[in-house]
């Protein structure tokens, strides 16, 4: 394994996670300030996830041919001109603006988990895309803890401040010490003076848009062509999904029903994101030597159902005892899950669509985000307790669909013997 460039990417993803984890547990209350119902805090998760859905191929896809870096510079920009809009967005359409922004700029994980792809191995994989986890649970842990500081005291304008501050930061890091890991990539200059009119189609938004059902059903068909793919994928989507579903009504069930501030809601997300920090930093790439990937993916799906099924049951006056307890199945859960899903998927891919195939599942991942909190939303309408029994249900679903995945090998067939997509 590279470590200068691996550590680099890692520090890049860190800030820009960090600011992401500022806003997020800020984001409903804020919403519900300027007047948004459960149902229009849902939707704006949704616009958030949505754009992701349409712009992680595009990243990704774009990545395997102009190269990694100038796809994260371009994105790193846009992500922090997103929480400068956010910290102006004093209404409801400036606020979803905000949050589009945020969304086309974060869809760059595709082309981060693509760079992991070109600067490691099948033996090393697991503990890179670990590290990269290890940088969503430190963003989780000091985000929202910075974000209840600055809110308190400094007001929801700060916060955007702040978030935008620490993503320019993250670009000027970028500029100077992100170095390009796809040896394949021929640049942007490079693709403009051979083939003008091809880049013109490729970079087009328009035209992005125009071919997306296309490429959808392109990458589809090569999905469905590997079955352990297939069935990755389908955890992919009913795991987020499950996630989603649970963490949109988490903020409102805490304040509404177990009567948390602010700022103890911050130190619930820095509890997770601890605990996430300790599982795929340090003990992910050991117990994936020792267990092997398909038996901890099982675990992760049975650790995830404790973790998301009882949180309602929790009795009122046992949230930070009891409840500590159920989060950190949590926080093991999705520690495990996410992580090992990306590196299976890579495994069992071919390594000429490495960036393609990234962008496609976190297109899929997207698409569960873009449902999620409207399920969320709707059912915590109905019961408090129903968003929290269809992620039970639908772990439990994810754990059978792994159990499946024991009889398939990782070894990916040579380039040559790929089928045409």
């Amino acid at each position: 394994m590279k470590k200068s460039p691996l550590v680099i990417l890692f520090m890049t993803v860190l800030l820009d996670l960090i600011g992401f984890g500022i806003v997020l547990p800020l984001l409903p209350t804020y919403a519900k300030e300027l007047g948004a119902s459960p149902f229009m805090i849902g939707l704006i998760a949704a616009i958030y996830s949505t754009m992701q859905f349409i712009f992680s191929p595009i990243w990704g896809k774009l990545s395997d041919k102009i190269g990694r870096r100038p796809v994260m510079l371009s994105s790193i920009f846009l992500a922090s001109l997103s929480y400068a809009f956010f910290s102006q967005a004093v209404s409801l359409p400036l606020l979803i603006l905000a949050r589009a922004l945020s969304g086309i700029g974060s869809a760059n994980i595709s082309a981060a988990q693509a760079s992991i792809t070109d600067l490691t191995d099948s033996k090393t994989r697991s503990a890179a895309m670990g590290m990269l986890g290890a940088a969503f649970g430190i963003g989780f842990i000091i985000g929202p803890l910075i974000g209840g500081v600055l809110m308190t005291n400094y007001g929801i304008s700060m916060v955007g401040i702040v978030a935008a501050v620490l993503n320019g930061c993250n670009f000027i890091l970028a500029i100077f010490f992100l170095s390009e890991s796809n040896g394949h990539a021929v640049g942007i200059l490079t693709l403009l003076k051979r083939k003008p009119a091809v880049v013109h189609h490729d970079l087009s938004f328009v035209a992005s848009l125009r071919r997306k059902s296309d490429a959808i059903a392109d990458m589809l068909r090569s999905t469905i062509s590997s079955r352990p793919v297939a069935l990755l994928m389908i955890i992919n989507f009913i795991y987020s999904l499950a996630i989603v579903n649970m963490q949109v009504s988490a903020i409102l069930l805490w304040k509404e029903f177990f009567h948390t501030t602010e700022q103890q809601i911050g130190y619930l997300f820095a509890y997770v994101g601890f605990i996430s920090v300790i599982v795929q930093g340090g003990m992910l790439p050991k117990l994936s030597k020792r267990i092997g990937e398909h038996k901890l993916m099982v675990f992760g799906h049975i650790a995830s159902f404790v973790g998301v099924f009882f949180v309602p049951f929790i009795p009122q006056d046992s949230l930070f005892s009891l409840g500590l307890g159920i989060l950190f199945f949590f926080a093991i859960g999705t520690s495990l899950v996410n992580p090992l899903n990306i590196s299976m998927i890579s495994l069992y891919s071919y390594k000429q669509k490495q960036g393609k195939i990234m962008g496609f599942a976190q297109s899929v991942n997207a698409l569960a985000r873009i449902l999620g909190p409207f399920s969320g939303s709707i059912l915590y309408g109905i019961d408090h307790r129903y968003p929290y029994i269809l992620a039970g249900a639908l772990t439990v679903v994810g754990t059978l669909i792994s159990l499946s995945l024991f009889k398939y090998d990782m070894a990916v067939p040579e380039p040559s013997a790929e089928p045409a997509s």
